[in-house]
């Protein structure tokens, strides 16, 4: 039985992975328009732009999102659908991937990856958490994980850096934070409770990973309508460099400095600090971050 034509938007960062796989995004579209979808490709020179288009073309009618890219993209998928009733589907090229990683999509083989797309395009989409960010006036949306403390300084500094590409930016970019990197003092409020205390980082996590697969919340379940609080407590340098590696393993979760706490909403506060959600820029602190159970359709 033939499966029905589908209008849809496919948004491709072509400097994803630094140009790397530019092969990823015609590839995608070809595919799409070979099983007679009507597909609308978009890309532009910057992320502004092609968010503009993202937003036009969905209110001129569309059936789907596909966003191809990194987190970058689907940060930018989820703040256009998120609490809407389009779904999103990722084609992961990017150089983190975290979320397609969490979502068990094939991360570096492209045909492996258009053809899991083609298939779960005809199944009807899953629901799953995303998350609300409100920092003054504004919201963001996320799925991935919300950084505040030494994680989000590294990621700001990862960002300014233009080489080594890939993984190890995010390494280097570490060991230099780490050189002038204090304990932060921070007031957290979580489901309603508040408290007082020093730390190194606070993250919040809808999705396992970030920074390229660290597994900072290992247990974590997209679906669960739950977030995973990670605290990092104050530390010595040598302390901090002897806890990073095993957070690429998740086997840091028994460490007695570290702090993984289930919850439904959080309130950070902390001088001087500055929060990132899958890996964009949010704003300075503070945040109330709250999850919405089901507010993303996604086709996974």
């Amino acid at each position: 039985m033939p499966h029905p034509v589908l209008r849809i938007a496919v948004a491709i960062n072509a400097f994803a992975s630094f140009g790397r796989r530019r092969d990823v995004g015609p590839k995608v579209v070809a595919a799409l328009r070979e099983l007679g979808h009507d597909v609308t490709e978009l890309t532009e020179v910057d992320i502004d732009l092609l968010r503009r288009e993202v937003q036009a073309t969905i209110a001129g009618g569309v059936d789907l999102l596909v966003v191809v890219g990194g987190d970058g993209m689907v940060s930018l998928g989820v703040n256009e659908l998120a609490g809407t009733s389009l779904p999103l589907a990722i084609v992961p090229c990017g150089t983190g991937n975290d979320f397609a990683r969490g979502l068990g999509l094939p991360l570096e083989d492209t045909e492996a990856a258009i053809r899991h797309l083609l298939a779960a395009i005809t199944r009807p989409p899953r629901a799953i958490d995303a998350v609300l960010v409100r920092h003054g006036d504004l919201t963001t949306w996320y799925v991935g994980v919300l950084s505040a403390g030494f994680d989000a300084n590294v990621n700001e500094r990862a960002n300014r850096m233009r080489r080594p590409r890939g993984k190890s930016r995010y390494t280097l970019a570490m060991l230099r934070e780490l050189a002038t990197f204090r304990p932060i003092p921070y007031r957290v409020t979580v489901d309603g409770v508040p408290r007082n205390l020093s730390a190194m980082l606070i993250s919040v996590a809808n999705n396992t990973s970030m920074g390229g697969g660290m597994l900072i919340a290992p247990d974590a379940v997209i679906d669960d309508g739950l977030l995973d609080l990670f605290i990092v407590k104050p530390l010595s340098r040598l302390g901090l460099l002897r806890v990073f590696p095993k957070v690429f393993s998740g086997t840091h979760t028994h460490l007695p400095q570290v702090e993984l706490t289930r919850c439904r909403s959080v309130r950070i506060e902390g001088p001087g600090v500055i929060a990132y959600a899958d890996g964009e820029w949010v704003g300075p602190l503070p945040v109330q971050v709250d999850v919405k159970p089901g507010a993303l359709l996604i086709c996974a």
